[in-house]
């Protein structure tokens, strides 16, 4: 899948409207707790104002409903990138409203406004023609580099599009460099490649882990989702997450990892509490044996160590969803010692966003892998071989 390259665009001295992914963690305080994600999208931003463009950046943060509303304001983000980038950056008090129209208006060679949250317009989420077609007039030309919302059929991420030419629209590096290694993992990966499944639930994963079997040599499943799978096989699951009305998805996967010759590991020992609490009871016990009102909220010891025996010899990894409750101290160890493994290993290591992302983020080895993906939920839908929305209008088509 080629994309429309942003150095193939004539944008010298035009107005870029860049869609961002700002969507960053805060703290108690409104501090911003992790700001890769703006950091991401620098490449781009500089770019075009090293081509004496004047930049239009917009993002959303949080949900707000289709409102103002200070806690989910730009004004942390506007700082951080005036830290950054060393240049003054403009946020606008609304989104199309006098505000933006005049900041955006005025704008000369090299300024950056800041819209301020995307989201605060209603029209934003329901994809509204009518606020695609005013963003899209305050410039000349469109630059998608939010890969973390592009698999959303949102008025700024898929509506905008249709307001720009195949001359005035691309893809920035952000995500051309996702879209990319995504595509190489999937379709030419180096092998053995195994993939790293967790996470809550089976549903969330169904359609990536039918994608995945196809193209990957191994499967390793852990988090919430795995108790699915062990409750179908006749074991005693106690209390623990399971969706039973897809225990014959469940069931189906197994069936075709074997018909495939994929190998799927399964957790064989859990650390089990009484309660879904930091402050809970907890022990390790086999998978098989978990006891009535009890819990599983990790993979255990024994699972560890075979996971890790298991990944040995594997050249490339992709990693999309947590071993356990990594957000309890007391649940995270498994997630945290594979998370060292997977990092030490001399394999590829895709990280695909969200919490895992976070995790790794948390325990400091994000450096350490080769790619950590910028979206969730994204990464996701490309796994499950989807086109996103964003990009559909974005790619290349044959004359």
């Amino acid at each position: 899948m080629e994309l429309l390259n942003i150095k193939k665009l004539d944008i010298e001295k035009k107005k870029v409207f860049i869609r961002c992914d700002f969507n960053v963690p805060m703290d108690e305080f409104g501090n911003i707790s992790d700001d890769r994600r703006i950091r991401s999208a620098l490449a781009t931003i500089n770019y075009c104002l090293d081509e004496d463009c004047s930049v239009i950046l917009a993002s959303h943060l949080g949900r707000p409903k289709g409102e103002m509303d200070a806690k989910y304001s730009l004004a942390p983000v506007a700082r951080r990138l005036h830290h950054l980038l060393k240049r003054e950056v403009v946020l606008a008090e609304d989104v199309i409203g006098d505000d933006a129209k005049e900041k955006t208006s005025k704008m000369k060679c090299c300024d950056i406004v800041l819209l301020e949250n995307l989201r605060f317009e209603e029209g934003e989420t329901k994809n509204d023609k009518e606020l695609a077609r005013k963003l899209a007039d305050m410039a000349d030309v469109y630059i998608n580099d939010a890969f973390g919302v592009s698999h959303r059929a949102h008025a700024s991420v898929e509506g905008i599009t249709h307001f720009f030419d195949a001359e005035h629209k691309a893809a920035g590096f952000l995500l051309e460099k996702e879209i990319k290694f995504f595509g190489k993992l999937i379709n030419n990966p180096v092998r053995p490649f195994a993939a790293i499944v967790g996470g809550s639930k089976v549903s969330g994963k169904l359609e990536a882990l039918i994608n995945l079997l196809p193209k990957v040599d191994k499967i390793f499943i852990g988090g919430g989702m795995a108790f699915t799978f062990l409750k179908q096989m006749g074991y005693d699951i106690g209390a623990s997450l399971v969706e039973d009305d897809l225990l014959g998805d469940a069931q189906h996967i197994m069936n075709e990892a074997k018909k495939l010759g994929v190998k799927f590991y399964l957790p064989v020992d859990v650390i089990a509490a009484d309660k879904f609490s930091e402050d809970a009871v907890s022990k390790i016990v086999t998978a098989q044996e978990i006891p009535e009102g009890w819990m599983g909220l990790d993979i255990g010891p024994a699972t560890v160590r075979l996971y890790r025996e298991a990944l040995a010899d594997v050249q490339t990894i992709l990693w999309n969803g947590p071993m356990g409750v990594y957000e309890m101290e007391k649940f995270a160890r498994g997630s945290s010692k594979i998370a060292h493994f997977v990092a030490d290993s001399y394999a590829t290591t895709v990280v695909g966003g969200g919490d895992t992302a976070d995790l790794v983020q948390r325990i400091g080895l994000d450096e350490e892998m080769s790619f950590i993906s910028t979206g969730g939920g994204a990464s996701l839908e490309l796994l499950e071989g989807k086109v996103l929305p964003g990009v559909a209008s974005l790619v290349v088509t044959e004359e």
